[in-house]
């Protein structure tokens, strides 16, 4: 009887440890507390569930928690979040990739002025435009013209785009086909479009009737496809006469432009003066994709030519 006794006395005792071994995890109650005052008297913000850690680390830990998770994370830089990186590495600039040295320098911005004064005419038709292949101009620029729009690389208007090169495209309906939208991708990122005939006709010696139909014609193919009337023309193999002039001013042009240098498959040649580029000359870049390399390659040769000579590259229509 006694030894049952004892073995009942021994468990309640263990009991009674081992229960207030469990409660020793909680909060201490206090007699006469109510469940709100027990939560309060965990510490400021228990009640909101905040992060003890975090408030005891002082002011602002709560954003430094997120440190860690930021260096990994792009998103903690500035525009990151768009898929920008803020500073290219060098071997990723546009003139690198396209094969110059230094970037093109900016064309300054020009005073607007006719290149040449138009011939005097009868008050009753507008006057004759004037004929140019160099712009009078004290900027050190000069203009890169492209004529026929045989070669239609895409990775051309990549290169428009990226160096932000300003070039002028005199386009023939007959040669352009069904390529017009490969010329509406370069006018997006800043070509400008102009007029060199509907079927790449030699107009000089030709009646006024068959030059106005070339030309006239060729005007209302790129309004139709760009809604633009061209100010600009370049006659085919530049060759013109008096009658061109005539029908190019009733067909609205302003200016009929030629060329000092012309960019062939491996240099520069010059038609008249001095061989070397001065600042205002209208540089055409040879079409013919079958010598040598193309439009891209050309362009890239003809870019290192210019940057060598101190000059950089203008747009043609800010100074016609």
């Amino acid at each position: 009887m006694r030894g049952r006794t004892a073995l009942l006395a021994s468990v309640t005792v263990l009991t009674a440890t081992l229960t207030g071994c469990a409660r020793s995890a909680d909060p201490v109650e206090h007699p006469g507390r109510t469940a709100t005052e027990r939560v309060r008297s965990a510490g400021p913000g228990a009640e909101r569930g905040a992060r003890p850690h975090a408030l005891a680390a002082g002011p602002g830990a709560e954003r430094g928690a997120r440190s860690h998770t930021s260096a990994a994370d792009p998103s903690a830089e500035p525009g990151a979040e768009r898929g920008v990186r803020p500073h290219a590495p060098a071997s990723e600039q546009p003139y690198r990739r396209w094969g110059l040295a230094a970037p093109l320098a900016p064309a300054p911005t020009p005073a607007r002025t006719a290149a040449a004064g138009p011939l005097a005419d009868s008050p009753a038709r507008p006057a004759l435009p004037p004929v140019v292949d160099r712009i009078p101009t004290r900027d050190e620029v000069v203009f890169l013209t492209y004529d026929d729009g045989a070669e239609r690389d895409p990775r051309f208007v990549t290169m428009v785009r990226e160096l932000r090169l300003p070039v002028s495209m005199f386009l023939t309906d007959s040669v352009v086909g069904p390529g017009y939208a490969h010329f509406a991708r370069l006018r997006s990122v800043g070509a400008g479009l102009q007029n060199h005939t509907l079927d790449h006709a030699a107009l000089r010696g030709l009646p006024y009737a068959g030059q106005r139909a070339e030309i006239c014609g060729q005007q209302d193919k790129l309004r139709a496809r760009f809604g633009l009337r061209p100010r600009l023309f370049r006659p085919p193999y530049g060759a013109y006469d008096t009658v061109t002039l005539r029908a190019a001013a009733d067909c609205g042009i302003t200016a009929v432009v030629l060329w000092r240098a012309s960019m062939g498959p491996t240099d520069l040649t010059y038609t008249h003066g001095s061989h070397r580029l001065r600042p205002g000359d209208v540089v055409a870049v040879d079409p013919d994709e079958t010598r040598g390399p193309g439009l891209r390659e050309r362009t890239t040769r003809l870019l290192r030519r210019i940057q060598e000579q101190g000059l950089t590259v203008g747009r043609l229509e800010d100074y016609l």
